[in-house]
């Protein structure tokens, strides 16, 4: 699926190169909760078949590819989807820093929250956000994320235990805040 600036697409084998760098980048991996230690590359290996295959119906992840070079620069995902009670929580990382604070991330949460609410009939997206990463919350109010509440001293992260900050949208406030701008296809085109 298409945003403005990126295209989400399924995982390549040739991926791995590029999550590896990220995953070795602590200036990265500090905004992700659970990279604490190296991962492997056959760890990572296998998170990618599994990813590509599709096998897995609770976890749906994507890459994030710019629409003007076809780069790879980060992953957003679907987590812990209840199929029943039509929830999912979202995941995202921009492993590129040269694509950081520039609408990107942004993009690919409009373009899953597109999939979740109006592709799959999701109901509600939550999420779970440190409270130092400003840059994060900032992108999630933008696309309709209310704040819920604080897990104090969530983390242990950088030496100290951080607070982590739930924010979740709902189909009907996604339905409201969404982009004015639909799609060709949205429109009825081609």
């Amino acid at each position: 699926m298409d945003g403005k600036l990126v295209r989400l697409r399924g995982y390549e084998r040739s991926d791995l190169e590029a999550v590896m760098k990220w995953l070795h980048d602590e200036e990265v991996t500090q905004f992700i909760g659970g990279a604490v230690f190296p991962a492997s590359t056959l760890e990572e290996g296998k998170f990618i078949e599994t990813a590509a295959a599709g096998t897995d119906v609770a976890n749906k992840v994507f890459v994030i590819e710019t629409l003007s070079e076809r780069k790879y620069i980060g992953s957003i995902g679907l987590h812990n989807i209840n199929w029943l009670c039509r929830h999912a929580e979202l995941g995202m990382v921009i492993g590129d820093k040269d694509y950081w604070g520039r609408g990107y991330g942004t993009d690919a949460v409009r373009v899953l929250l597109r999939l979740a609410f109006d592709k799959v009939g999701l109901h509600r997206i939550h999420l779970h956000v440190f409270d130092f990463n400003q840059r994060a919350i900032s992108c999630y109010e933008k696309c309709g994320f209310r704040r819920e509440g604080v897990l104090r001293e969530y983390f242990f992260k950088n030496g100290r235990y951080r607070d982590t900050l739930v924010m979740s949208i709902l189909a009907g406030e996604y339905t409201q805040t969404r982009p004015h701008e639909m799609t060709s296809v949205e429109k009825g085109g081609n």
